[in-house]
């Protein structure tokens, strides 16, 4: 069972699926199951950790994998992205601040540019540098984002502008996307197909301590928020308004809103926080995830999401296409 949309025909795959490139969730078995499964895999190379993408590299097995960095970090690595473009010619996502000084180098490389905004701003900088898709994410998504604009309303939004500026870009939608009927509403929004991240997150290849994953399956997304405190104590300086949404637990509540104390004792806090990741502690340490979570009960493999989420957006579009 497939749907076929213009991403998959240029991609060569066989599902309007990618994943989103988390780090550290998206490592080399993440995205190779999902690449298997015949989605688009991308490596989640974060905050350019060259340790962690030679080691993430080396597990990657299929050749549908491409890869993706938070672009503000790039200049504390120089090289890295022309190896991670050498070794995945697939794609090269870029989130966060502007893509400009990276645009050029990804395309004298050949590799197809994939580019994350978050308000219609950003979206016709995306078209302006030569972006060859543009992922509109809703602030429903889980990790770093703006609090601004809904999946709902942004995507179509974005679809209308590259269809009048830019018709050859492709278009993801996400934010909020966590099954098929996520999937099914990304393509009657006008998006080419949909770059999950939370559902992935919650599988058994995702490179997330089990307890984690076992934390979010009774949550639902009223329990995540948008907050800046592990930002803080993790001395991680975001640019101005992206916050991360993450799972409320015991350290959000004592500090979101306390910011300024925070900054002031985050050398004292930042221990704590490392401890209790290492030692399965996360009503401390950080959950990182969409609102998505509550359409999640269980840990699956990464290519029977792939499958599942596939069956029910096939199933949703034929139910509504027979009735009409």
């Amino acid at each position: 069972m497939t749907l076929q949309t213009r991403l998959t025909e240029r991609f060569g795959i066989e599902h309007p699926i990618v994943l989103a490139p988390m780090a550290p969730a998206s490592g080399g078995d993440l995205a190779s199951a999902v690449a298997e499964a015949g989605a688009l895999g991308l490596l989640g190379i974060g905050y350019a950790d060259a340790d962690w993408f030679e080691r993430e590299s080396a597990k990657v097995t299929q050749a549908n994998v491409g890869a993706g960095f938070i672009a503000w970090t790039l200049p504390e690595v120089p090289g890295l992205l022309e190896r991670a473009l050498a070794r995945f010619p697939k794609a090269m996502m870029l989130s966060f601040t502007d893509p400009k000084p990276y645009a050029r180098t990804i395309k004298d490389a050949g590799v197809p540019f994939f580019c994350q905004v978050h308000n219609i701003e950003h979206a016709k900088r995306a078209i302006e540098v030569g972006a060859d898709v543009i992922v509109a994410q809703g602030t429903e998504a889980g990790g770093h984002g703006l609090d601004a604009r809904s999946t709902m309303s942004f995507v179509p939004g974005v679809v209308d502008l590259v269809s009048r500026r830019a018709p050859d870009t492709l278009v993801l939608a996400a934010g909020g996307i966590a099954d098929g009927r996520g999937l099914a509403a990304a393509l009657m929004l006008g998006a080419d197909g949909a770059l999950m991240g939370t559902r992935f997150w919650a599988t058994a290849e995702a490179a997330i301590p089990e307890a984690a994953k076992r934390k979010i399956l009774p949550a639902t997304g009223d329990e995540t928020i948008r907050t800046s405190v592990y930002d803080i104590v993790k001395r991680k300086d975001w640019p101005g308004g992206l916050t991360g949404r993450n799972l409320r637990n015991g350290f959000i509540e004592r500090w979101h809103g306390r910011e300024r104390e925070l900054l002031a004792i985050r050398g004292e806090e930042l221990p704590k926080v490392t401890e209790a990741w290492d030692g399965d502690d996360f009503e401390t340490a950080n959950v990182t995830v969409g609102e998505g979570i509550g359409l999640i009960d269980d840990l699956p493999a990464a290519g029977e999401v792939v499958r599942r989420t596939i069956r029910q957006a096939a199933d949703v579009i034929g139910r509504f296409s027979r009735a009409a």
